[in-house]
């Protein structure tokens, strides 16, 4: 019986033997939200312990780093904001392009000869002004091949070629900013332009301390050029800096850009210039005086060739093209191959007005006398007698002028280096003792006074006392006396005590005075000696004293300016600055002296300046311990001088002016009559009735009265 009604439960283990009765599910509870398991990381290895040592220098490398970085950035940036206000400065203080292209301070004196024909230049050239687009394209092409390759793709510096500059500079031993610049054809317009810096006499004293500040290559100036040029780069296109270039760079022979230099050498202008002729053009930017073709020909040519082949490389130039002109380099135009009448020139600038000749801003043309085949003549026969005539080695000098019986100088020979400009001119600047060639004025003094050709002089032993310096007493140079001789047989013979007593005779001061107006402007003498020459003068006076004497009588003044004008006026600004002007003598004297002067050359001590054919009248001179020697005489078309000597005075060695310079005067003035045909001289032919009988009795008693008696046997009448 059981106490309750609810079935009890067997009394067996559960699952004993067995699946025993399902057991009630208990009730489920409401799961927990899951947590989010972190993933647990692979267990890392352990890692190598760094080595404290490199740890630390990596700290402070890495610290270095960091703290440069900071510096470099910020500094970059200031610096960049400062090259951009300088940039941005200089950009709005440069001009406009066309102000820029002729940069020169003196102007350009052009020469024309008497046909006129160019023979010479001065001053700064200037052809006018080009641009990269009027030039000749292969002119463009060399310049830029030659001086800046990248030239259309920097911004107006190039770093690459500083740095090849710099290598190169160290590599030959000099410092980085020697030598070579690496700088681009803008830094190089940069550097013309002065970088905006006008020239002030005030600061600099020259010219040319101006152009050495300017060219100056300090790091600061470098620093300044390259901003310059970045400026210039942001104003002005890429052609328009390189016309500012071709025409302010200079090209030598006084040439300032393209077209100066391609007038100057070649004779055409720049937009002609063929590949040959602009490579030697672009080779003289270098060194524009030593490489300049008036120079030396031949290392011009040398660095054209160089050009062109850069030309090529950059393939400018086919290799065909090269290798033509290479093989046919450019050659000098006519008058600047000639490099003609370099003495004449500088004469003739230095009496003209110097505001117009040597300190000109405007652009100047001179009309000449200068006669080139005249010159040629000179100096060819100069150089025949010292070829042929003079020792090897030997330092002696010589001048040669020549000239009309106006005074119209057609050659002067400065020295015996005849192609030069601006060189010591012996004819002009020399002032040297005259000797027996001052004689002519003693016996034209004489002839105005009414003495005649064969009035006597005794020659004999003479003495003067001069005040002052005691007893004076000349002497023959062959140390001979003649007796009683005419004054035609003194001249001839060029007899000392002759002179000196003729002198006396007329007064000395009237000797004086007629050489003065014949034009001899150096101090004269004033003791007895003034008849043998012992004053100084230069060979132009006494050629243009001769050439009076020549004219008749009056007095000349020597020129080689006709006519100055400025480049594209028609109308001169002044004439002639010399001529003949006022009588010295009678023409009458005039032809009786000319006529003894012809003896001198036919019967007396200037035989050796006989020309064929043509009459000749002159005079020598040979100074104490022959120190100098002269010839100067004439025929009837032109006056010839010749000056021969050492210019530090040291005595000549077996010359007399009868020797090697009559010789020089004889080949020179052979050439200069070439063609022409012979005329006589104006001199007077002496009749038999114009002098006393008594006088024609006492002209047997020596050699002068035979030779007078035969000419007049054979001129008489006429």
């Amino acid at each position: 019986m059981s106490d309750s009604g609810r079935k009890k439960p067997p009394l067996v283990a559960e699952k004993r033997y067995g699946k025993g009765p399902a057991k009630k599910a208990a009730p489920k509870r409401k799961a927990a939200p899951k947590k989010t398991a972190r993933k647990r990381a692979a267990p890392k290895r352990a890692a190598k312990k760094r080595n404290p040592i490199v740890a630390f220098f990596l700290n402070i490398i890495g610290w270095i780093w960091r703290v440069i970085w900071a510096f470099t950035w910020r500094i970059g940036l200031v610096v960049g904001i400062v090259i951009g206000l300088a940039v941005s400065y200089f950009y709005m203080t440069l001009p406009e392009v066309e102000d820029l292209l002729d940069g020169r301070a003196r102007g350009s004196v052009t020469l024309l000869d008497r046909d006129d024909q160019v023979f010479a230049w001065r001053g700064d050239q200037f052809g006018g002004a080009v641009t990269a687009e009027t030039i000749s394209e292969h002119l463009k092409n060399a310049v830029v091949a030659t001086e800046d390759k990248r030239f259309y793709r920097h911004i107006g510096v190039s770093p690459r070629g500083v740095a090849s500059a710099i290598r190169i500079n160290v590599q030959e031993g000099r410092s980085p900013l020697s030598g070579h610049g690496g700088s681009t054809i803008t830094q190089q317009t940069a550097k013309l332009l002065c970088l905006g810096v006008p020239f002030d006499a005030d600061i600099w004293e020259t010219e040319a301390a101006y152009v050495r500040d300017c060219r100056q290559s300090s790091l600061w100036r470098k620093i300044k050029e390259a901003i310059y040029a970045m400026a210039m780069e942001t104003k002005y296109t890429k052609d328009e800096i390189l016309s500012v270039y071709l025409n302010r760079a200079y090209m030598g022979g006084g040439a300032y850009g393209a077209e100066a230099a391609t007038q100057r050498y070649f004779g055409k202008p720049a937009a002609n210039a063929n590949p040959a002729e602009s490579a030697m053009l672009a080779g003289l930017l270098t060194k524009p005086s030593t490489l300049a073709p008036t120079a030396n020909l031949k290392r011009s040519q040398d660095r054209a060739a160089t050009v062109l082949r850069l030309m090529n490389e950059q393939r400018y130039l086919t290799d065909e093209e090269t290798a033509y002109w290479q093989n046919n380099p450019a050659t000098l135009s006519d008058a600047a191959a000639e490099s003609a009448g370099g003495y004449f020139a500088d004469w003739v600038m230095s009496t003209g007005p110097e505001f117009f000749t040597r300190n000109t801003t405007e652009d100047v043309i001179l009309k000449t006398t200068f006669d080139g085949r005249i010159q040629q003549a000179a100096e060819d026969g100069l150089a025949w007698v010292f070829e042929n005539k003079v020792r090897e080695g030997s330092k002696a000098q010589a001048a040669v002028v020549v000239m009309s019986a106006d005074g119209a100088v057609r050659a002067m020979v400065g020295g015996r280096e005849t192609k030069v400009s601006g060189a010591f001119n012996r004819a002009v600047q020399a002032k040297r003792q005259t000797g027996s060639a001052f004689k002519p004025f003693v016996y034209a003094t004489a002839l105005e006074r009414g003495g005649h050709y064969d009035d006597r002089v005794l020659d004999e032993p003479y003495c003067q006392t001069i005040p002052g310096s005691g007893e004076w007493c000349p002497k023959n140079y062959t140390g001979k006396y003649y007796g009683e001789v005419t004054l035609a047989f003194a001249l001839q013979n060029s007899l000392n005590i002759p002179a000196v007593k003729v002198s006396e005779k007329a007064g000395r001061e009237n000797v004086r005075t007629v050489a003065e107006m014949f034009g001899i402007e150096s101090d004269l003498a004033a003791g007895p000696a003034l008849a043998l020459g012992a004053s100084e003068s230069s060979l132009v006076e006494m050629t243009g004293a001769y050439a009076g004497i020549l004219n008749g009588g009056s007095s000349v003044t020597p020129y080689g300016l006709v006519e100055l004008r400025l480049l594209g006026d028609d109308e001169p600004l002044m004439g002639t600055g010399g001529g003949i002007g006022e009588r010295v003598i009678s023409d009458a004297a005039s032809r009786e002296l000319v006529w003894m002067m012809e003896k001198v050359v036919s019967e007396g001590t200037g035989g050796r300046a006989k020309i064929d054919g043509w009459q000749v009248a002159g005079k020598t001179g040979t100074t104490q311990a022959a120190r100098d020697a002269w010839f100067i005489g004439f025929t009837n078309e032109y006056v010839a001088g010749v000056w021969m000597g050492y210019d530090d005075n040291t005595p000549l060695t077996g010359v007399t002016g009868g020797g090697l310079p009559a010789e020089i005067f004889r080949e020179t003035m052979t050439r200069v009559h070439e063609g022409i045909e012979p005329r006589p001289l104006p001199a007077f032919v002496p009749k038999p009735q114009q002098r006393a009988p008594q006088t024609r009795q006492r002209q047997g008693q020596n050699l002068e009265g035979v030779v007078n008696g035969i000419l007049r046997d054979i001129f008489g009448g006429n």
